[in-house]
């Protein structure tokens, strides 16, 4: 696969064309170009966390759409950790705006530039499909999640295997005792963050 270079009048665009060898959740894919791998933020959208109602069925829905497939992205930018942001299409299907038509994906209010897509996410509520079929209290948007927004009067409390741990107020790293604390608090109290890298592994300092 070839990484294209498209020089348009008022900016210079790249565009990547690769096998998707990877999806690490409803956002997130890697592709393969030139035996070299890039990780790709989907642009303009953000889906639910791994520890968030619908998270997986999120990477789920994005693994039917790319997984194994030949994709075009359109880079928009590069994001704090490294990654390629950008819009995907796959046969020329727009795969940012089919998660969120397919209710698998919120509109990026921060980031969002194509207000088109505002209208297809209001046909998703409409329709009640993807994550707009789950109870109120459970569509909590994800940038809302990573901040520590739960549903109200919700109470979490879970043993991992081998040690006990609880939900609680700890966000970030430095406030890990251990690896599994830190993969508790990823998995089960939607501590996203914890994973900058986005790459299925908490606090890698901790979890070396």
């Amino acid at each position: 696969m070839l990484l294209l270079f498209v020089l348009a009048p008022a900016a210079f665009a790249v565009t990547y064309t690769g096998k998707v060898i990877g999806v690490t959740d409803g956002d997130t894919i890697k592709i393969l170009v030139d035996r070299t791998q890039h990780k790709i933020r989907l642009a303009e959208i953000d889906t639910p966390e791994k520890g968030q109602p619908y998270g997986k069925k999120a990477k789920q829905a994005l693994s039917r759409l790319v997984f194994g497939k030949t994709v075009n992205v359109e880079q928009k930018d590069i994001d704090r950790y490294g990654r390629i942001v950008g819009r995907v299409y796959v046969d020329g299907v727009d795969v940012n705006a089919e998660m969120i038509r397919g209710g698998h994906a919120w509109v990026y209010r921060k980031y969002a530039t194509d207000q088109t897509l505002y209208a297809i996410e209001d046909d998703a509520k409409r329709d009640r499909r993807g994550l707009w079929a789950l109870p109120e209290a459970q569509r909590v948007p994800p940038w809302e999640w990573r901040h520590g927004s739960r549903p109200a009067g919700r109470t979490i409390r879970r043993e991992a295997v081998g040690s006990s741990f609880t939900c609680g107020s700890k966000r970030y790293c430095n406030q890990m005792s251990s690896c599994a604390e830190a993969r508790f608090y990823m998995e089960q109290c939607g501590g996203g963050r914890l994973d900058g890298d986005r790459d299925g592994v908490p606090c890698e300092r901790v979890c070396r």
